[in-house]
């Protein structure tokens, strides 16, 4: 029986895996535009679908949208290509123009690639991504003006929809006995032994470890009997994608060293014409081997694989990756979506963008997002939080 939080979604959890087969291709093929074709023609198939009822969550916590002055203009989006390819981004704009009509929208959303180069090339007045700043895209920024984007989030990343921004989540065998994972111990097999890591744009070594605290079999994570002596078989992401990045930076502490003994996927057509994404075939490797751990997303989740409890700290809690504990953040590996704008530190913010920033965070704003189905609506402290940044 597959886990019971994807159960909940027995249509639309799985509609990305449904539509990935495609005859598109009769080879087996890594070239990156056939691939990258590919994948944006299934992202435009999936985008109108929802995962969860639009008032599934609560939202009455949250600001109502009150606008303080009245602007116009236009409003240039570069980036997170999903505002298109699903609803949310129109819904967004048609929202904001019931209190302020005059002001057009300019997008470019192509892709998250493009979010920072649209703001340092001063293309764009918003910066949209569905993951956070890349050390290249900051280094850019920051060697034009001097200082970081500003960074606001938007939305958290979606339950279980390939896509959308996913959380994350541990996977295992399912005939393994464990059931719960500590980040220290997903750093200890995953990671390396590393004399710092990148908190940002700045090297830090607070993050440093030795060798020693590698693991590397199951009797050194606790596991004892058959699987005391056994290996740990890692497999992951391409480490330039999000999903490793999410592993690599809170986790391995902004480290690039991992594992030695790692397995890397990344997404390829194979000979039958399916398209393969990575965190698939993650999956299907833990699947056959009883002695593999992997990360990836639960919509992915088979019949032999399990989910495992996580937490950010060896004593817990161990929070069970569900859909209202990545809405409500008590899961750790939750996703966020990003606004970055170019704010000169201690100057405000052009008008018509902070009304517009403002109106995304508010309760009309938010229900946008739930309305749209799958990146999932901040809870009302984060948006306090990120309200804080427009003063």
């Amino acid at each position: 029986m597959l886990n019971r939080s994807l159960q909940m979604f027995p249509k639309f959890a799985l509609l990305a895996l449904a539509l990935c087969s495609t005859q598109a291709f009769a080879a087996d093929t890594r070239d990156p535009a056939e691939i990258q074709k590919e994948r944006n023609a299934i992202v435009a198939r999936v985008g109108k679908a929802t995962t969860y009822p639009a008032d599934k969550f609560d939202l009455s916590a949250l600001p109502a949208y009150k606008p303080r002055t009245a602007v116009s203009g236009t409003l240039k989006i570069w980036g997170n290509n999903y505002l298109k390819d699903g609803p949310l981004g129109s819904y967004w704009e048609k929202g904001f123009k019931k209190h302020h009509p005059q002001v057009k929208f300019d997008n470019h959303l192509y892709s998250a690639a493009t979010a920072i180069g649209g703001l340092y090339a001063g293309g764009a007045d918003i910066g949209a991504s569905g993951r956070a700043i890349l050390w290249p895209e900051r280094m850019a920024f920051n060697r034009v003006f001097g200082y970081d984007p500003t960074e606001v989030v938007v939305a958290t990343g979606s339950f279980a929809y390939a896509g959308w921004s996913n959380a994350l989540g541990i996977f295992v065998h399912k005939d393994n006995p464990l059931t719960k994972i500590s980040f220290e111990q997903i750093d200890a097999i995953f990671g390396a032994q590393r004399v710092g890591g990148w908190t940002g744009g700045e090297w830090k070594t607070d993050g440093a470890r030795g060798a020693g605290k590698n693991i590397r079999t199951w009797g050194d994570l606790g596991l004892t009997g058959e699987w005391k002596d056994k290996p740990i078989n890692p497999h992951g992401l391409n480490l330039r994608y999000e999903q490793s990045l999410r592993i690599g930076d809170p986790i391995l502490k902004g480290s690039d060293k991992w594992s030695e003994n790692m397995t890397l996927y990344a997404n390829y057509l194979a000979e039958d014409g399916k398209f393969m994404r990575a965190a698939e075939q993650v999956m299907q490797a833990v699947g056959k081997d009883r002695y593999a751990i992997g990360y990836g997303g639960l919509m992915d989740l088979t019949e032999q694989t399990k989910v495992l409890d996580l937490a950010r700290k060896a004593e817990g809690p161990y929070v069970k990756l569900t859909l209202e504990n990545t809405q409500n953040r008590t899961y750790p590996l939750y996703a966020d979506t990003f606004f970055y704008i170019n704010r000169k530190p201690g100057q405000k913010i052009e008008p018509k963008l902070e009304e517009f920033l403002r109106f995304v965070l508010s309760r009309e704003g938010q229900q946008a997002v739930a309305r749209d189905g799958k990146y999932l609506p901040l809870p009302a402290e984060v948006v306090r939080e990120q309200l804080k940044k427009l003063d």
